[in-house]
């Protein structure tokens, strides 16, 4: 018998546009334009991005006014609407439930795993609490251990170990430096592309 499947996507340059990268454009904060791709270190990133919001006084309201006028990147709808007649799909992000909302609602609602920010009563950003250490390997791990067919796509160094965690990773549209970090995993530039390769290694068809 064959095993389910289970693909695990990332959200951010996967489905849909760098919300911190958008949220720099809409401000000129330059220094907002880091994001995982550059930096490994999520806890510095993120400590680095709370003191930036901070001395500019931004507000959750400043970002989910930007985040309201996102939507998805071109084609990733269609995308995600085909992986999931086919097989199951869990969103794993190292965003927060309180960005991620109105970008959910126009992906359909599909499962996603992220974290919380804390807010304070004046809407400032005072800190973050991850779900967990490294929850998403752990996330693949778990559904590995439940006997489903793992596979994952991401583009940043925060999606290197979901993708070795995996029974098959790949990256998606990762920046040049990445491939040649982590060799291992095959690049896809197109969803069609993606397809491709997750039909390929697993019993997904059509």
């Amino acid at each position: 018998m064959q095993q389910p499947v289970v693909v695990c996507l990332d959200l951010e340059g996967v489905l849909v546009p760098e919300i911190w990268i958008n949220v720099a454009a809409k401000t000129g904060i330059d220094d907002l334009k880091i994001t995982t791709r550059e930096m490994p270190d999520y806890d510095k990133l993120m400590r680095q991005r709370l003191t930036i919001l901070d001395h500019h006084a931004l507000k959750i309201s400043d970002i989910q006014d930007v985040i309201g006028k996102m939507g998805p990147l071109e084609g990733a709808t269609d995308f995600l609407a085909w992986l999931r007649e086919r097989c199951q799909v869990v969103i794993l992000s190292d965003t927060f439930y309180q960005f991620a909302q109105p970008l959910m609602r126009q992906l359909g609602f599909p499962t996603l795993f992220c974290n919380q920010l804390e807010i304070d009563s004046q809407g400032r950003i005072v800190n973050y609490h991850m779900r967990m250490e490294n929850p998403k390997k752990h996330a693949v791990a778990a559904l590995k251990m439940l006997n489903f067919f793992t596979m994952a796509a991401g583009d940043s160094y925060n999606d290197t170990s979901m993708l070795a965690e995996a029974d098959k990773g790949f990256f998606f549209r990762p920046p040049d430096h990445l491939p040649k970090e982590f060799p291992g995993f095959p690049v896809t530039q197109t969803y069609s592309e993606l397809q491709r390769h997750l039909s390929e290694a697993s019993s997904l068809h059509g």
